[in-house]
């Protein structure tokens, strides 16, 4: 995988990149984890500082703040819900409108509180003792002869896993999932077909609005 940066935007207050699918955003244990997003970009950009993360199979949009000022001030701004994230998704088989419910504008919302899966760490589960969880999801097409659906998706909260857990939990896991689909449907493709798309929020310096997109490369 090469090592050169995909530099969607970048000011003196914050920096936005496309992350490609297999990369870490943060360094994880062991020496063969060291390679990720945030130690490529902070060697051009040593005051670069992490406010959310991507799995590391999922490609797309990833924000970083420039000095601890304004990480403090884009956290919040998560927090507070001020960011809007979107995903585009491909699932297994025909998405079940009825499970979900109305929201409007075909947007349509799951509300499944999701916990960790302690003997089977890191991965989560759907567990009524777990945080609550919300996702707002659409579908954008029906793929009938390869038996998918695409869709468009927005965490209203922000959990580890969060749509994977969701869509497995609705029967629809996303395709090329290898934490959370069954093997024949993790193997239907070779990265996840997940992809953070949008990334929506007034600049918290100069109060400008801001949206960025990066179309699904699958």
């Amino acid at each position: 995988m090469s090592d050169e940066l995909d530099t969607v935007f970048a000011d003196t207050k914050l920096l936005v990149f496309n992350k490609p699918s297999g990369l870490l955003s943060v360094p994880g244990k062991g020496n063969d984890k060291q390679d990720c997003l945030s130690s490529r970009v902070q060697k051009r950009y040593p005051d670069a500082l992490i406010v959310h993360r991507l799995d590391m199979a999922t490609s797309g949009l990833m924000m970083m703040a420039r000095g601890a000022a304004m990480q403090t001030a884009l956290s919040k701004m998560f927090e507070a819900r001020d960011v809007c994230k979107r995903y585009i998704a491909v699932v297994a088989g025909k998405m079940p409108r009825t499970i979900a419910q109305k929201q409007g504008d075909g947007w349509q919302l799951i509300d499944l509180p999701i916990a960790l899966d302690w003997p089977n760490r890191p991965l989560r589960i759907i567990d009524v003792a777990g945080k609550p969880s919300q996702t707002r999801w659409r579908v954008l097409h029906h793929d009938e002869m390869a038996g998918t659906t695409r869709l468009e998706l927005e965490p209203v909260t922000g959990r580890s896993h969060q749509l994977r857990v969701h869509l497995k939990a609705l029967g629809r896991p996303i395709i090329g999932d290898a934490l959370y689909a069954p093997f024949d449907t993790a193997h239907r493709a070779v990265r996840l077909q997940l992809h953070a798309y949008t990334l929506d929020f007034m600049h918290p310096a100069t109060g400008a609005k801001l949206r960025f997109e990066s179309p699904a490369p699958f």
